[in-house]
């Protein structure tokens, strides 16, 4: 599902337009986000935990060439399924 499906789907159970559903999706993302940078996990109960992480600096290499590089450290996001969540995903 993509975002343009999300919002169709969400306008729809909610009986709302698409675009107050749009608007809904994209201030849920601002929030999330704004959390996020502030390294402050996001905790919706009984669906999951998004909590910030930070990757630390690593090699690599690239494919095509086999050159070894370094991969820079940076801040990434973890889901973590609430068990409500898991429970209707394996009923």
């Amino acid at each position: 599902m993509n975002k343009a499906e999300l919002v169709n789907e969400l306008a729809a159970k909610m009986h709302i337009t698409q675009g107050q559903s749009r608007q809904f999706l994209n201030t849920f993302q601002e929030v999330l986000t704004e959390a996020m940078k502030k390294d402050s996990p996001v905790m919706l109960q009984g669906f999951g935990t998004f909590a910030p992480w930070v990757q630390k600096e690593r090699s690599g290499r690239n494919p095509r060439t086999g050159i070894s590089c370094a991969i820079p450290a940076r801040t990434s996001v973890k889901f973590k399924p609430g068990k409500f969540l898991l429970k209707e995903l394996n009923t």
